[in-house]
């Protein structure tokens, strides 16, 4: 890969020109630029780069998101009724991670009984109320 794609690349991902004025100052025709990303080498470093820039963004949030999180109970006592009342509905509205991991866990669960052939499970169920009785 070339210096000049390598720099068309790091201005890309430094978010302070759009993309034709990058290709202006780097003298890169849309021809060119279109080529590139063709370029299975330009590919993998952008690929690459838009990896770590997710990653980074998902840090941020993450390190804010308990900020975020007080502020919005704090609305929830604004004196404002229509604040309080949005505040109270994102915060009800708010993705559960741990729902999803125990519905996940379900259908794995649910999927296992489901290999589980039928007369196997009348055998286990038997073997289970023998063990009871006893």
């Amino acid at each position: 890969m070339s210096k000049r794609q390598v720099a068309v690349i790091e201005a890309l991902f430094s978010c302070e020109m759009d993309e034709q004025a990058i290709l202006d100052k780097y003298r890169v025709s849309r021809n060119v630029y279109k080529q590139w990303l063709g370029d299975e080498h330009f590919q993998l470093e952008l690929i690459g780069r838009m990896k770590i820039a997710r990653i980074l963004g998902e840090m941020l949030i993450a390190k804010y998101s308990f900020t975020a999180a007080a502020k919005l109970v704090q609305l929830t006592e604004s004196e404002k009724e229509e604040t309080a009342r949005r505040a109270c509905l994102d915060i009800i509205s708010l993705p559960n991670p741990y729902t999803a991991k125990v519905e996940e866990y379900e259908k794995q669960l649910k999927e296992q009984m489901e290999e589980i052939p039928d007369e196997m499970a009348s055998r286990i169920l038997a073997a289970l109320a023998e063990e009871k009785k006893n």
